[in-house]
């Protein structure tokens, strides 16, 4: 069984870049719900238990909580800001609000640690990154405080005997000095873990997997061209060999030559290919629904009719997989958050699909986790490193109903832009970019005639994970000329506009 660690989320902000500091640390990890229950997990045999941060106050009616089995089982336990007072609170200690004693933090904290297995080999002053209105003021029996800072007398405790460790800071967070360190301690020489989880770990494993799973079943790969598909083809291809075929469905909804250069590339490689031309099918559902959860479902659904009869046509096709990625599960609530956006392959689904089961291979990955076991496969660079593109396409880069006219046009100012992008040298140096429509009109004014045209909205992000993100500082000079390109060659826009925004609290797609 997979040594595994279960992150246990609060509804903290940071509660994947834990996973992904863990997994970073090469230990494999899961999040789950606050509302998961003790048995659940339990039955993952995890080797240490993290509790993560969160927006709520423990000692409010109604605030998140758990079993407080967990903290007897025997299993180290690390609880991260909201997490290490939840488990005070537990256990018989006193969270109060940090404003009554003066102990408010946020920001970089000058923190002071002595001897500790959590702390082992750190100096012992280093910068810590608060963000609490509350704080411990009494610790329960048993722990010790191994941390402070000048307002916070329990920055960091513990009780060595059971196992148990709290910090009122974020280690997962890269402005914590000795962070990574910090978490490795708390992995390594607190729960005992081996490590090892990597790439080509996972691929073996899954491989194993889907061979037991599959027997001698066939699969339908839902293939999109992107990274995430292009990967699962792979993985998929040297489980199950020939019972794959990969079904590419062109929506309507792809960039400019992208439909093109996807059934360039893999019809030349060795797999049972097929393309499906379902453009006006698409269009003709997406009628008259401007909202983005609809479109998203309505794209699911449409998707699923579409593979299903593709799946009569081949005949004896028992599973339907997909290129789903951690992120898509994350943010369509399937982890157990809130839903931030269904994702059409996952959210977006409807209850019956017409399949045996869907096969989701990356689903326990991160997008950089993806690229990185691309390589291990040995898919070509030019599509590992291809910018993602989400599932509904187009369709969700054009704001309220979706019409053949604004899809014309946001195509048109996405090739430009990206053209711009590409020839100014910012390929490499921002890990998405595109344009979308907005529902919004303006007054302009071109050839000293009155227009009423519509907004282009350019979007760029730097981003390891895609879990956060943070708007690209582009040249004003390459804005310009991406604007007056976009102005004098796209038919309908008499406006453009940069989106500054991060994630969160945006997302990288408007919709």
């Amino acid at each position: 069984m997979r040594e595994t660690v279960i992150i246990i989320d609060f509804g903290g902000q940071y509660s994947q870049l834990i996973a992904r500091r863990v997994r970073e640390a090469g230990v494999y990890c899961e999040v789950l719900p606050w509302t998961a229950a003790a048995e659940s997990v339990l039955a993952k045999k995890p080797v240490g238990i993290i509790l993560s941060g969160g927006p709520a106050s423990v000692y409010e009616e109604g605030a998140p909580t758990m079993d407080p089995r967990l903290l007897r089982e025997g299993i180290p336990v690390l609880g991260i800001c909201y997490g290490c007072q939840l488990m005070v609170q537990l256990l018989g200690g006193w969270v109060r609000p940090a404003q009554a004693d003066g102990a408010r933090e946020y920001g970089r904290t000058p923190t002071h640690c002595g001897s500790s297995p959590l702390f082992a080999s750190l100096p012992a002053e280093f910068s810590s990154w608060m963000s609490h209105g509350d704080f411990v003021k009494v610790l329960p029996e048993g722990f010790v405080s191994l941390a402070q800072t000048p307002h916070c007398p329990a920055a960091g405790f513990g009780d060595p005997a059971r196992r148990l460790y709290g910090l009122q800071f974020h280690p997962e967070v890269r402005h914590t000095e000795y962070g990574q360190e910090i978490l490795k301690n708390f992995l390594y020489g607190i729960c005992g873990a081996r490590g090892g989880w990597s790439m080509e770990g996972f691929a073996e494993e899954a491989i194993r997997e889907i061979r037991e799973k599959v027997g001698s079943g066939r699969v339908l790969l839902a293939l999109s061209g992107g990274v995430d598909s292009a990967v699962a083809s792979v993985l998929l291809g040297n489980a199950v060999g020939r019972q794959l075929s990969c079904v590419y469905v062109d929506h309507g909804f792809m960039r400019k030559g992208e439909s093109e250069a996807v059934c360039r590339y893999f019809s030349a490689q060795d797999m049972d290919f097929r393309m499906v031309d379902a453009g006006p099918r698409f269009l003709k559902a997406l009628e008259g629904i401007s909202e983005p959860e609809a479109k998203r479902h309505t794209i699911g659904a449409e998707f699923i009719k579409v593979f299903t009869e593709e799946a009569q046509k081949l005949g004896s096709i028992e599973y339907l997989a997909q290129g789903t990625i951690y992120p898509d599960v994350i943010e369509s609530g399937e982890a157990g958050g809130a839903v931030i956006k269904s994702h059409h392959n996952v959210g977006g689904l409807p209850a019956e699909i017409g399949f045996k089961g869907i096969l989701e291979p990356l689903r326990v990955l991160f997008k950089d986790e993806v690229r990185t076991l691309g390589r291990a496969l040995g898919v070509p660079e030019e599509i590992v490193s291809r910018q993602p593109f989400p599932g509904p396409g187009l369709a969700i880069r054009v704001i309220g109903e979706v019409t053949e006219e604004k899809l014309n046009i946001v195509r048109e100012a996405d090739a430009v832009f990206r053209e711009v992008m590409e020839k100014g040298g910012m390929k490499g140096q921002t890990d998405q970019y595109f344009a979308a429509l907005s529902d919004m009109r303006t007054v302009g004014v071109m050839g000293d005639s009155r227009t009423y045209g519509r907004t282009a909205i350019l979007r760029a992000v730097c981003t390891e994970d895609f879990m956060t993100a943070d708007f690209a500082r582009l040249p004003w000079e390459l804005l310009a000329e991406a604007s007056a390109r976009i102005i004098n060659e796209v038919s309908g826009i008499n406006r453009v506009v940069y989106d500054v925004s991060s994630k969160p609290p945006a997302t990288v797609e408007l919709e």
